[in-house]
């Protein structure tokens, strides 16, 4: 059912645009009505506006705290416009009809990330603006609700074509002001329950949007979060599903680095990786440690790309490369392609927590944010690593936390040489490590070996032994650590325990 819009309740914090649905509402000759600071902004564009405290008699009280809580401004947007008793009460009362309520609300969520006192964020806990958006959203039979400043343009196009509203439009209107209701709300709960730790979960992610499809083609996704507050596009096509887990794993693992480090992913585990002085050379032998899995792969690096490094790159096909700042030699070299995807990495800090489907429910850790330093490492062998074996150990065992259960990682030199992931038993995961790294023309005489969770036998470090490997990385907590660390002993290996597991299902 068509509705023209005849009166209007406008109260907003946020006025940017404003002035324009302001003015079309005046010449459409539709009755304003509003409340403080956005009265007098209204009065100053020279537009006639009555204020909410002459419809009801009452001031506005607290300090600004109630202004609109009262029932004739409710009772104006909850009114059904068709119900006998409804009307009777409007007119006994002298309510007046409200067909549009534009509503926002107090900047929540800003306030906390912006670092404000308990006090002022408090303040920020808007009462009635919630409420009349609730109200008007359900009423939309009768009344269209704006609930943020996003929707300015479509209510100036519905205003330019005449101030008349359709029931779908109202409808949809309505469910992006429960969405904006929900979001707040959820914002609120979640901060008080940063000091209660309540056992609940409560998610609102917003601006989710569609993708071309999910895993497989067959499969439809979509994707809810803010990419821009981590990663600034540049160039490319659209970023897909298998982008976006790519890109996650990617920054996961190199924001772990403070040395000039480079790395390729692929299937979410890193196939090549490397620790250099310079960017280039980081490139070249993160590239060697797998160059066939490397093909449209996802590329990563915590320094500023140059037209060296960007050279080398081009000689290969990779579908995204994500480095903080790039040459403008460097970017011309890469936008040659025209769908891969460039992206500029900024200053973001990961989730404390971790969510994911299971089920018909949700399972919510805490994020895997330890990494060990070389005071963690507890030598339990005769020998003791070397510096260089300390260095090459916990890079290994930076790139066995970042890669899928059960892993092995092969490093030496700080470099990749060879992995084994998502096996189902550890001696399995060391044979395709090992396997791998013979394949691409390692050496494996002083290389080290991480492990993300313990040992169950000591067949693994024998293996290891056999093929060249002297140093070994692992969590420890085996029954059967001894036979482990005997095999050591006899055969002048060194191992050291960290006492963390690291599983990535």
């Amino acid at each position: 059912m068509a509705k023209q819009i005849k009166s209007a309740l406008i109260s907003v914090y946020h006025k940017e645009g404003l002035d324009e649905i302001v003015r079309q509402l005046a010449a459409l000759g539709v009755t304003l009505y509003s409340t403080g600071g956005t009265q007098k902004f209204i009065s100053g564009l020279g537009v006639e506006v009555t204020a909410v405290e002459d419809i009801t008699s009452y001031p506005s009280i607290l300090g600004g705290r109630v202004k609109t809580l009262h029932p004739k401004v409710f009772g104006g947007i909850l009114a059904r416009r068709g119900h006998e008793e409804d009307i009777h009460d409007m007119q006994h009362y002298e309510i007046p009809a409200l067909d549009l309520v534009v509503v926002d609300l107090y900047p929540f969520e800003e306030t906390v990330a912006g670092g404000a006192g308990e006090e002022e964020i408090i303040e920020k806990i808007d009462i009635g603006g919630i409420s009349l958006i609730r109200a008007a959203g359900k009423n939309f039979r009768d009344v269209l609700v704006i609930s943020h400043k996003g929707q300015y343009a479509a209510l100036l196009d519905i205003l330019n074509n005449g101030g008349t509203t359709t029931l779908e439009e109202r409808r949809r209107f309505a469910a992006e002001a429960f969405a904006v209701s929900s979001h707040y709300d959820t914002s609120i709960f979640n901060w008080f329950n940063e000091k209660e730790d309540l056992p609940e979960l409560r998610l609102s992610i917003p601006a989710g949007r569609s993708l071309r499809y999910g895993e497989n083609p067959h499969q439809e996704a979509f994707f809810f979060g803010r990419f821009d507050d981590w990663f600034e596009q540049i160039h490319g096509k659209e970023i897909s599903y298998n982008n976006l887990l790519d890109i996650d794993a990617a920054e996961g693992l190199i924001a772990e680095f403070e040395e000039t480090a480079f790395a390729v992913f692929k299937h979410n585990n890193a196939c090549g990786a490397a620790l250099r002085s310079t960017v280039t050379e980081a490139w070249k032998d993160a590239l060697a440690g797998d160059p066939v899995s490397a093909f449209g792969g996802i590329l990563a690096t915590n320094r500023t790309i140059d037209a060296a490094t960007a050279t080398e790159m081009n000689k290969l096909f990779f579908e995204v490369v994500m480095a903080p700042a790039y040459t403008d030699e460097a970017l011309e070299i890469l936008k040659t392609k025209k769908k891969r995807i460039i992206l500029i990495r900024k200053n973001t800090d990961f989730a404390p927590r971790l969510v994911r489907t299971a089920l018909n429910g949700v399972l919510l850790q805490d994020r895997d944010s330890k990494t060990e330093t070389a005071g963690d490492l507890k030598t339990v062998t005769h020998r003791a690593p070397t510096p260089g074996e300390v260095e090459d150990l916990l890079f290994a065992n930076i790139l066995v936390k970042h890669s899928k259960s059960n892993a092995i990682v092969l490093v030496k030199n700080r470099q990749l040489l060879g992995h084994g992931i998502g096996q189902t038993s550890r001696i399995d995961a060391l044979k395709q490590a090992i396997e791998k790294a013979k394949r691409f023309g390692f050496d494996l005489q002083g290389a080290v070996m991480a492990s993300d969770a313990f040992f169950p036998f000591a067949d693994s470090v024998e293996v290891a032994h056999q093929a060249g490997i002297n140093a070994v990385i692992q969590p420890g907590g085996s029954i059967r650590d001894q036979e482990s660390i005997d095999y050591c002993d006899q055969n002048d290996m060194a191992m050291v325990f960290t006492g963390i597991r690291h599983f990535k299902h």
